[in-house]
Parts: C-alpha cells; structure tokens; sequence
C-alpha cells in the first residue's frame, strides 16, 4: 500500500501540492539550475502526476518567482539575480525577527517536539564539508526555517516568508563553493530554536536577525 504524502503537521498533500513542493524544491536546491527549461512531460514522469497538478504547481512557483514563462518560448527557472539580494534582505530583517518572537510565543507542544528534534540534528553536524554535505546542510537550513515559520500560526507571515527564504537559499546555492563556513551557519540556528522552545520572544527576535545579516555578509565577501 503506497504511503499518503503528508505535511508536518501531518495533514494529507493533493497532488498539486505534492507536485508544487517538490518541484519547488528542486528550483531552491539549483537541481534545475537557472535558465533550464520547465519540461511537463518529465516532470509528470519524475513525480508520477498527470498534467494538472504540475501545471497548478507553476502557476504558483511562477508567482513566486521561480520560474518565468516567455510567450513562443516556453517556461524556464528564474536566473538568480545578485542584486536581488539586498531587497530580499530587507524584507527578512524584518520578518524574520518578527516570526522568531512570534513562534516564541505561540509554539505548540508539538511545534517545539518538531524544533527539538531539529537542534538534535543540528548538534550532530559535523565540520566535515564535502559536496553532499553542502546539499544536506542546505535542506536542514530550510527545514529549520520552515519550521518556525509554521510555529507563528500565522499563514500570511509563514507564506511570506517560505517564500523569501526559498529565494535566499537559490543565492546560497549559487555561492556555495565559495563560502567558508556553511556547518557554522547553518549551527547558528541552535540557539535561536532554544530561545523558541524556552519561550524567549526577545532573544529569538535578537538572533534571527544576526543569522539574517550573517547571511548577507557571507555572500558578499564571497562574491
């Protein structure tokens, strides 16, 4: 019997949401690398969907600027823009402090299970950097922003957010052989999920965003 895809929250994903998800995920990790053509029909192959959801996820992912489609040419991923990162900055210095303090207040039992689970994961890091490390530490980076986000119970400052962080995360991925401490980046978020499962709005607030400001600092001294 196949197993029914759910959320974290464990709720069932349609199959426009399962579609949506993975192939957001793969345009956040650069596995369709920018510029590449959108191709249905392998999409349809890869997910094992038919048409509809996949073309309900690109209606969303196009919105949120991932892929863009040019009329008699097709749809393609985005191209990541350095200068976009400054404005993409500048709406998280605010929102990310925001959704700490908020998660910090509202986290449910079962949010800070899930955060907690997360830290442990996060100790176990280690200093080794090898590619598929690169790759594993990136998806952990976006679970742990994920998961906060969720923690605030507000949908539109979640949305928002997933949103942004997923275009931080294409810039990331751009400049990931060029960054010398993603392990220590990455482990920067340990003491912003403590601060959450304790309950502390105004230290989580404080260090979601040093990690956002760490983030820009990094990239431009590796550009």
């Amino acid at each position: 019997m196949q197993q029914v895809a759910t959320d974290p929250r464990g709720d069932e994903l349609s199959l426009a949401e399962r579609a949506y998800r993975a192939i957001r995920d793969r345009l956040v990790m650069l596995e369709i690398r920018p510029g590449d053509p959108i191709n249905e029909d392998q999409l349809m192959q890869s997910l094992g969907v038919g048409r509809t959801p996949v073309r309900e996820a690109l209606k969303r992912l196009q919105y949120e600027r991932l892929i863009t489609t040019y009329p008699r040419r097709g749809t393609f991923a985005t191209d990541v823009n350095i200068t976009d990162l400054a404005h993409i900055s500048e709406v998280r210095q605010e929102l990310e402090p925001l959704a700490a303090a908020q998660a910090a207040r509202r986290a449910t039992a079962a949010d800070r299970e899930a955060l907690a689970t997360l830290l442990a994961e996060l100790k176990s890091v280690t200093e080794t950097e090898t590619e598929r490390d690169a790759a594993e530490l990136m998806r952990l980076d976006l679970q742990v922003h994920r998961a906060i986000y969720a923690a605030t119970h507000n949908p539109y400052l979640e949305d928002t957010l997933v949103r942004h962080d997923n275009l931080a995360t294409r810039i990331w991925c751009l400049f990931v052989d060029r960054l010398d401490d993603m392990s220590g980046h990455v482990e920067e978020h340990s003491p912003l999920i403590e601060a959450i499962v304790a309950g502390e709005p105004d230290r989580a607030a404080r260090l979601a965003r040093g990690h956002v400001e760490g983030f820009e600092r990094a990239i431009r001294e590796a550009i």
